[in-house]
Formats: C-alpha cells, sequence, structure tokens
C-alpha cells in the first residue's frame, strides 16, 4: 500500500514554476481519466460491500446465539421460529436444523463479500499503483 509521503518546512509548498511544470508534464490523459474514474466507482463499492459484510457479520453473530440459546432448551418443547415476517412454533430438532441451514448461507454470503472485496481491493491497488506512478504526488488517492 502506498503511504502519503509527509511535507514538512521548506518542501510544504510547491513553487509557481513547480506547479506549472508539474501541471506540464502531468497532462491528464484520456486513459489516466479512466483510471481515475474506475478507480472511484471501485472505491464506491468498496465501501457498499463493507457496509453488506458488516451486516451478514452481525447477523451471523445473531444466529450464533440463537443457537447457544437452543441449546439450553428442552427436547419436547416448541420453540418460536421466525420465517419471513412470522413466527411459527416448531420442534427444537427442526429450529435447529433450519438454523444450521441459515448459518451455513450466511457463512456462504460472508465468503463470497470477502472475495469480493479482496478482488476489488486488488484492482484498486494496481490502480493506485499506477497513478501515483503516473502523477506522483499531485493526485490523492489515499480513501
Amino acid at each position: 500500500m502506498v503511504q502519503p509521503r509527509m511535507l514538512t518546512g521548506a518542501n510544504a509548498q510547491l513553487t509557481k514554476a513547480d506547479e506549472s511544470s508539474a501541471n506540464d508534464e502531468n497532462e491528464v490523459r484520456r486513459e489516466d481519466q479512466e483510471k481515475i474514474n474506475r478507480f472511484s466507482r471501485l472505491h464506491q463499492r468498496e465501501t457498499v460491500l463493507q457496509e453488506q459484510l458488516k451486516g451478514k457479520q452481525k447477523d451471523k453473530e445473531d444466529l450464533e446465539e440463537v443457537s447457544m440459546e437452543l441449546e439450553l432448551a428442552d427436547e419436547d418443547e416448541l420453540v418460536p421460529y421466525k420465517i419471513g415476517d412470522s413466527f411459527f412454533q416448531l420442534p427444537l430438532s427442526d429450529a435447529q436444523g433450519m438454523l444450521s441451514t441459515s448459518t451455513e448461507k450466511i457463512d456462504a454470503d460472508v465468503s463470497k463479500l470477502e472475495e469480493s472485496l479482496g478482488e476489488l481491493r486488488e484492482e484498486m491497488q494496481q490502480l493506485k499503483v499506477a497513478l501515483y506512478a503516473r502523477f506522483g504526488r499531485s493526485i490523492n488517492l489515499e480513501t
């Protein structure tokens, strides 16, 4: 990951000559603009995926907590199980089986989201490397 550079003292400001020469050397080409736009779209997608992942992880924690509670329930007891917006009274073994299925689905969803995030971040890193190589400190891609 590219670390931001800290400027201090005399290096903190570019002179007018430095700014004009930097602008001349680093004219934004069409392919550069496409890379910048792609990075922006990926960053937005990353934010959405992170929120989805947080939600799925919260759901997973909730299911694990319910599973622990069901371990304490009586075998002969009917337990309320939520399907959609309704609760149904189910035998303990059926509720545990459905809970296990839901947990497996959430695990698969979490893995899929983590994989998508990994691929997305890898592409973002490649774009960062290319854009920082081209524009140096005149572009800020730190998110």
